[in-house]
Parts: structure tokens; sequence; C-alpha cells
């Protein structure tokens, strides 16, 4: 009987402990959640932060989960949920062609009827039957990153994305800081390449133009001959410096070195920056069999990371790149979705870039926002 009675204690004992060690990770402080509720907000492609006091819960959507990129919007938007006291659960898909995945979270989520849903649309097309239902469930949504194009209006409350236009101009000012004494102490034209992956994408291209008329601003209109692509164009006849704009008739990378390489090779080439992660490995590829890039040579600069770009930067081929801030991106989203579901008014909101090279990769700002 003893040891009968023993054992039933030590069975309490370790019940117990269990109860009071199964509590999960709380953005809020908020009591332990079931063990099957932990179940849930372990599945892949998901993370979660717990429910505060008021019950508030924000579905975030992204494009994708493998890509660290997402992982820095996810703790973003983790770290707004501690600090505004909501719930934060975070989903993507597989990757950034699983169009029917992404719809089927988007469906599951308002179908558990949150606070309000962020949404990172793959396909706005596609997602439409979704956006509506979300619209008649009265369920704010707010777009993040390249947020959801072309939505029906209304259905967005407001985005939180990078302003590529004023990124591309933080990537010319940078640029003209390296090259200032050499625009200066040119006895001849000198040029400025650039290449973009196309003229078509809103992002890229204002990624390009803003650049091109930042640089324009900075070393004079009077001075400046826009040459190259039709999309940019603004010659000026006897222009000291010329801005060489260079688009690959398709999106391949063999269209884009060629591009880059056509540019390399000109003769009064001071500097040259691609305003994505396709058209900074296009000026890398194509640097490979000339070797005009690099320190005490053409300075280079890109936009975006990439494992490609990253390298460059570290072995001193480019000067530096600009990236967006993925981190402030999920903040961001997550911030306007608690205002928007709260019936405050919110509008689209800068999330911001940063310049970045060889000396700063490291620091705890900009290493998040370094993909591979």
């Amino acid at each position: 009987m003893k040891k009968r009675f023993l054992a039933i204690a030590v069975a309490s004992l370790m019940a117990m402990s269990l109860v009071a060690c199964g509590g999960s990770s709380s953005s809020s402080g908020e009591a332990e959640k079931t063990t099957a509720a932990q179940a849930d907000s372990s599945q892949a492609g998901e993370t979660k932060a717990e429910a505060s006091a008021d019950g508030k819960k924000i579905n975030v959507i992204a494009k994708g989960f493998q890509h660290q990129f997402w992982k820095a919007v996810e703790k973003g938007a983790m770290q707004a949920g501690t600090d505004l006291g909501v719930e934060v659960s975070f989903q993507g898909p597989d990757n950034e062609s699983a169009i029917a995945q992404q719809i089927e979270y988007l469906d599951a989520a308002i179908a558990q009827k949150p606070t309000a849903i962020c949404f990172a649309a793959l396909d706005t097309q596609a997602s439409l039957g979704s956006i509506q239902s979300a619209m008649e469930k009265g369920i704010p949504m707010i777009g993040f990153d390249s947020g959801v194009p072309d939505a029906p209006e209304g259905a967005i409350k407001a985005n939180a994305s990078t302003n590529n236009l004023e990124a591309g101009k933080l990537a010319a000012k940078e640029t003209y800081e390296l090259i200032k004494d050499k625009i200066d102490g040119a006895s001849g034209t000198v040029r400025i390449g650039v290449v973009a992956q196309e003229s078509n994408s809103q992002s890229i291209v204002e990624r390009t133009k803003g650049f091109v008329e930042e640089m324009t601003k900075l070393i004079g209109e009077d001075k400046v001959s826009v040459e190259g692509h039709d999309s940019l164009k603004k010659e000026k006849s006897g222009a000291p410096v010329v801005i060489d704009v260079g688009i690959p008739a398709e999106v391949k990378d063999a269209d884009g070195a060629a591009v880059a390489s056509a540019i390399l090779e000109k003769s009064d080439l001071i500097a040259i920056y691609g305003s994505n992660e396709f058209a900074a490995n296009a000026i890398i590829t194509a640097n490979e069999g000339l070797d005009k890039i690099g320190e005490g040579k053409v300075v280079a600069v890109g936009f975006d990371a990439g494992k490609k770009q990253l390298q460059a930067i570290k072995d001193g081929l480019f000067a530096g790149s600009v990236t967006q801030d993925p981190v402030q991106i999920g903040y961001k989203a997550v911030e306007l979705a608690v205002k928007a579901a709260n019936g405050e008014s919110v509008s689209d909101v800068d999330t911001g870039a940063l310049w970045y090279n060889k000396d700063n990769m490291e620091d705890p700002k900009i290493a998040p926002c370094l993909y591979e």
C-alpha cells in the first residue's frame, strides 16, 4: 500500500510539473494556452504570438516563408505583436509560385474571423474571391511589401511597403558621394551606367527612376544627358555627364549580362548601378570577363541582397547596396492593422530603405535585412 501511495504521489507531482511548464510563448504575458493550441501554432509555415487580454488577433500572410527576407518580416510582425499586446499569426506558402497555397491560408484566416489581416498577394486576381469575403465579414485588410495591387476599392485600408522612388534616390546619394570628385575633376565626358531588370514592374521602375532623377539633381540638370532606354531618355547635347540606362529585352540572365557588359565596356564609365538583385547580378557576371569594377576602378552599386551580391560587397567589387527594411515592413503592417481594427484612419507607410557596405553588414539593424 505504501508503494502504491508513493507511486500515485509521484505521478501527481509530475502532472503538476507538466502543467506549470506547458505554457507557450506570449507577446502579451497572457496565461498559458491549451496543448492543442500549442500544437496548432507550431505547424510548418506558421508562427504565432499569443493573444492579448482583449482578444485582438492579427493574421499576417506573406508571399513565402523560405527566404530570409520573409523571416525578417516575421521578426518585425512578432515584435509589433509584443509591443502592441495583440496575437499575431504569421504564415506563408512554400514558395512564391504557390498561389493556391497562399489563398488556402487566406481563406483559413478569414474563417477564423481575426481582428484584421495583413496580406502580400502573390496574385491579386486569384485572391479576389477571398478578399471580397473578408470585406463582407467586416475584416479590415492591410497590404504589405508589394501589397495587393488592383484590389477592389476599399478592400485594403493601407499599405506598409518600401517607397521605391525614395530608395532609388538613396542609392543615388550614396553613389554621388563616391564619385563626385571624379565628376568635378573630369577633363571630358564621364558616364554613369544604370542597369534595370525591366521597364514594367512598378517597384523596379521607381528604383531606377529615383536613382536617375536624384543623380541628375545632385549633378545639375544642365550638366546631365540621360541616354539609352527610351523609358527615361532625356538627352542634352554637350552635357559633361551621361547617365546611360540599359534594360534587357527579356528578363534572362544572359540578356541582363549582355546589357551590363555593353555599358561596362565604355571607356568613360565611372560608376554603374543595378536597381535590383537581377541587375546587380548581371553586372557581376558581366564583370567576370572584363574586370572593370572594384576599388580604384568603376564604382559599382546595387539594390537588394542575395548571395552573389553580398559576396561582391565583401570582396570589394561593389562599393555598397541599398536594401529594403523587411523588419519594419512586418512591424508597420501589424501596427496599421491594429489601428484599422480600432477604427482609426490609416494611410500608406514608407518602411524605409538602408544603405549597406562591407563595413556595416554585421550591424544588428542591417544584418536581418540581408538575405542570401
